[in-house]
């Protein structure tokens, strides 16, 4: 007997999330809520992508504007798929009602979940949430729920960005001192290795325990030496650091992700590498997403928008600071970072108004990348005009985005659906350089 099509009922979260998500159900039904639309219309006008996911769902609904879409037997949303049901707000049993006394949207939509669940007892029936919340509530009245996945990778496919640095064992001492001696390096064939991914990194060590760390640079097939290098006054202390300033300060490598937790230095070797190549880039570009902390709007905080915003733009400014401390105040060098800020040729900003800007011959820094969303992340690096370079950083364990995880988020989709690309590198940092205290703080609190 053939198995009945399964019915979700979205929350207003998936939509805000992915806009196209009423998509990605294959051939099951999909139901919608009005509690889901009257919530969705609050989050039409901004700049942020939740408020761009609100207007192209809308516009998606107004298109279809097809009376199946609200007479129970659904709109058939295309080859494979199954159809959408938009259904007014049903009650709780009454069993329940003395459990969800207040009345939200939230109870609104689990109501019409269970509801479903009830009149359609052939069929699996499951409520689709982002909301850890509402999945507990949904989970203590026997209700089936789940998160929406498409975009969620498994943990068992991320790989262990630790161990994309390979520590080889056993190289030939003439080939090492090659490495060391030759600048367009040494061929693959030489170490007996396999093709390696792009940009694959290696830290050899010699007899006298001299550390030399390498790279696959697929363009020669060869591995080639990662000399640390300085920039604008900051120089790498330790490999990972110089990994990283190494990708940063490739013209080949287009697109960098920098993963490691607080006081690493993810974005202040972004920053020292971007004003080292201001020769080569016409502006620096330098954003974070702005994301309250504890529900604190922005709106009641004090001032116009630019003074808003300021607050949340103060980690990006200090890390200016740090570079600035390297040289006299008459330095040309800091001369140079206020001409820059002054004629905006070094612009720090919120990711959203910069937005729809063009994004041509620029070295454009992504703050917190960790706080996108992979559609975000995406729209950022499609928008990447001729002669750009984009470096994310961030920490995937430190989101503070209410519905993202480790493995949902922009910047781990980043660095795993683009590893070995040719154009892309990822570096994690593990070791702290901000401090002793700081480093403890990062490991054992």
């Amino acid at each position: 007997m053939k198995k009945l099509p399964k019915i979700f009922v979205l929350d207003t979260n998936v939509i805000l999330h992915d806009h196209r998500a009423i998509y990605n159900f294959q051939e099951n039904d999909l139901v919608i809520p009005l509690a889901v639309l009257e919530e969705v219309d609050k989050f039409k006008y901004g700049n942020d992508i939740i408020n761009y996911n609100a207007r192209e769902f809308v516009r998606t609904i107004d298109e279809i504007s097809d009376a199946r879409l609200f007479n129970g037997h659904g709109f058939p949303l295309g080859k494979g798929r199954g159809t959408l049901t938009i259904t007014v707000n049903r009650e709780f049993p009454k069993d329940l009602l003395s459990i969800f006394k207040e009345d939200t949207q939230d109870h609104r939509i689990l109501a019409t979940a269970i509801w479903y669940k009830h009149n359609y007892g052939d069929r699996v029936v499951a409520l689709v949430t982002k909301d850890a919340n509402l999945r507990m509530k949904a989970k203590a009245i026997g209700m089936f729920v789940q998160d929406y996945l498409t975009d969620h990778l498994k943990t068992d496919n991320i790989s262990n960005s630790e161990k994309r640095v390979i520590a080889a064992k056993g190289v030939d001492s003439k080939i090492l001192k090659e490495l060391k001696e030759n600048p367009s390096g040494v061929k693959l064939e030489k170490f007996r290795y396999k093709t390696p991914p792009c940009n694959q990194l290696y830290r050899f060590k010699t007899e006298d325990n001299e550390v030399i760390l390498g790279r696959y640079q697929q363009s020669t097939q060869s591995i080639v030496e990662v000399v640390p290098r300085g920039a604008y006054g900051i120089s790498p202390r330790n490999e990972e650091q110089a990994f990283a300033m190494d990708a940063i300060l490739n013209p080949d490598i287009k697109l960098v992700a920098i993963t490691g937790t607080a006081g690493t230095g993810k974005t202040l070797l972004a920053l020292a590498g971007a004003l080292a190549q201001t020769d080569i880039y016409d502006q620096i570009l330098l954003a974070r997403p702005v994301i309250p902390l504890k529900n604190q709007e922005i709106g009641f905080l004090p001032g116009d928008p630019k003074e808003k915003i300021g607050p949340y733009m103060l980690p990006l400014y200090d890390n200016l600071a740090v570079i600035k401390k390297n040289f006299r105040e008459s330095s040309k060098e800091n001369i140079k970072i206020e001409d820059m800020l002054r004629r905006e040729k070094l612009l720090i900003s919120p990711l959203a108004y910069i937005r729809g800007r063009s994004l041509s011959n620029v070295f454009f820094i992504i703050d917190e990348a960790q706080n996108l969303t992979p559609h975000e992340v995406k729209t950022i690096i499609t928008r990447a005009g001729e002669g750009t370079k984009i470096v994310f950083t961030g920490d995937v364990f430190q989101i503070d985005q209410p519905y993202l995880d480790a493995w949902s988020n922009g910047l781990t989709h980043l660095s795993e659906k683009l590893y070995g690309e040719n154009l892309f590198a990822h570096i994690n940092l593990v070791k702290g350089e901000r401090s002793e205290l700081s480093e403890l703080a990062g490991k054992r609190l």
